[in-house]
């Protein structure tokens, strides 16, 4: 079984961009996420994870997700390689996240009425078959 959930805050606002071939929206961002040990007179160590979504849950993230903001992230683990421009082999270790959900205490609205948002209202289309284009594949 192949299951992340990471809790987190986002180290900057979502990037976006497109699929080249149908034109589907990806959602990139790092996720600082603390480790639960630490050594007496040490500070508290941080791992930033990379995160990418897809279709309705990147527009959610556009949407929704903005730099500081504590998130719950599920999904699975990815690693993938490519050849960069001076033919150097490159790796990278990334979540596809599944479900995103806010953390962080619901924001206060002018008229004292609290607003939560949740991915769990968004229609995902099929997203566990979804076999990435080309460009994001690691071969």
């Amino acid at each position: 079984m192949n299951k992340i959930i990471l809790l987190g805050r986002l180290t900057k606002d979502p990037e976006i961009r497109y699929s080249q071939t149908n034109n589907m929206m990806i959602a990139n961002f790092t996720l600082a996420v603390n480790r639960k040990y630490v050594k007496p007179g040490e500070e508290r160590l941080t791992d930033f994870i990379n995160i990418v979504t897809y279709s309705k849950l990147a527009e959610f993230a556009q949407k929704y997700l903005k730099q500081g903001l504590q998130i719950l992230v599920s999904g699975r683990l990815q690693n993938r390689s490519w050849n960069d421009s001076n033919g150097q082999k490159r790796y990278i270790t990334e979540v596809i996240s599944e479900e995103i959900d806010f953390a962080d205490s619901p924001k206060k609205t002018d008229d004292n009425n609290t607003t939560t948002f949740s991915s769990n209202n968004i229609p995902i289309e099929d997203d566990n078959n979804f076999v990435p284009e080309p460009d994001d594949l690691p071969f």
